[in-house]
């Protein structure tokens, strides 16, 4: 293996403990998610959750909850130095392995669009943050849906396409040496 390949793998272990630890906290930390009795979750207030049910959630948070979400969403930011370098990290160590010229050039890419991923999850945790202090303030759902199905779209793709190529490259190298 190269230098290269070694240095992005050292990076994506590193990022992959991170992501690992901070998600397991982050999900411990979920289960305190209620209002009026009922369980909320992240993944309702990013994509299923509309504007009347997320006002009617932050709006009927008690000091405890608020706090918790908050903390939350603090954590994410850890959370998100493990998966976006992670994610640029995978589809690098897929590039070293790759043979063909326009493939490279796609996973390069790809990674470094986790850069936009990144800063568009520190924008919707921002939104987020925002609206925990202010109810009445959630008024842009366009943007922030745009905000958030682009972040999960540019991780999904990057994510899978490093894994996939890292993969299939693998394959190729075992049915030669076969």
């Amino acid at each position: 293996m190269n230098s290269m390949y070694k240095s992005w793998q050292k990076l994506f272990l590193f990022a992959l403990g991170l992501f690992a630890g901070t998600a397991f906290c982050m999900k411990w930390i979920e289960t305190d998610f209620r209002q009026g009795g009922q369980l909320f979750t992240m993944i309702g207030l990013e994509i299923t959750y509309d504007k009347d049910k997320i006002i009617s959630i932050l709006s009927g948070l008690d000091d405890k909850v608020r706090t918790i979400l908050r903390y939350q969403l603090y954590f994410d930011f850890a959370f998100m130095a493990g998966v976006y370098p992670g994610i640029a990290a995978l589809c690098m160590m897929a590039r070293e392995k790759a043979a063909n010229r326009n493939l490279r050039k796609i996973l390069m890419a790809l990674a470094a669009l986790q850069t936009i991923a990144w800063l568009f999850d520190i924008i919707e945790n921002c939104y987020l943050l925002h609206w925990i202090k202010s109810p009445d303030q959630v008024t842009d759902m366009v943007s922030y849906h745009l905000v958030v199905y682009t972040k999960w779209g540019l991780a999904i793709t990057g994510a899978l396409s490093g894994i996939l190529f890292s993969l299939l490259r693998s394959k190729k190298k075992a049915t030669a040496l076969s």
